[in-house]
């Protein structure tokens, strides 16, 4: 049986289960578990746009609080650890800026700094946290959503290809 017969068949608080591994909002996760079956991952993932499209500025904070920080040595495991590939390689120099530009811009927003972390290196990583500080924050929610959108997209499939 595929992953995706699985996934639909399991009861409602497994697929929640799994559904929150791909993303921390409870009302995502909801809005995913209800909308099964599944035909196929592009209905999958459309049904995920949907379910991000209702949610509001409360229910992202919750999905980012499930990240680790970006080049938090040691914090980063599961899926966040390989996504997070592009740190392990950095030097202590750019993993301690990195650190530290973190720190600055969770002081500033109040949430982690997001993004979709597959393929980027520290710096490029270190370099989009720097590009973001300044932006205002009902524009920087927008970002940081878009990028979790992204990770999730991510996670989604590895969710079908590993399976629930």
């Amino acid at each position: 049986m595929d992953a995706l017969k699985v996934l639909d068949a399991l009861p409602a608080a497994d697929a929640h289960a799994a559904f929150l591994r791909c993303c921390g909002s409870r009302s995502w996760a909801e809005a995913m578990v209800s909308g099964r079956p599944y035909r196929d991952e592009p209905a999958l993932l459309a049904a995920a746009e949907r379910a991000f499209a209702a949610l509001g500025r409360e229910d992202w904070l919750e999905a980012f609080a499930h990240h680790p920080r970006i080049g938090d040595r040691g914090q980063a495991a599961g899926w966040s650890q390989s996504e997070q590939g592009g740190v392990a390689g950095a030097g202590e120099d750019v993993l301690d800026t990195l650190l530290h530009a973190n720190r600055e811009y969770e002081a500033r927003f109040g949430y982690i700094f997001i993004v979709c972390a597959t393929g980027k290196s520290a710096a490029e990583m270190l370099a989009l946290l720097r590009q973001r500080l300044p932006n205002q924050p009902d524009a920087e929610l927008a970002l940081a959503a878009a990028e979790q959108r992204k990770i999730t997209a991510i996670r989604l499939k590895k969710l079908l290809s590993e399976g629930p």
